[in-house]
């Protein structure tokens, strides 16, 4: 499962994709993967 994020209002959703609108905001939105973010990745910064 997925974690993705409504770039809108930053409500966050676990799916295999995205919805198409946003349960929070109703609105038509742009969701990004939140599933790996530093340092949790086990990214190094340069």
């Amino acid at each position: 499962m997925n974690k993705w994020k409504c770039l809108e209002c930053g409500y966050t959703v676990e799916a295999e994709i995205p919805p198409e609108i946003c349960p929070a905001c109703q609105k038509k939105c742009q969701f990004v993967d939140n599933n790996c973010y530093m340092p949790d990745c086990g990214r190094q910064e340069k």
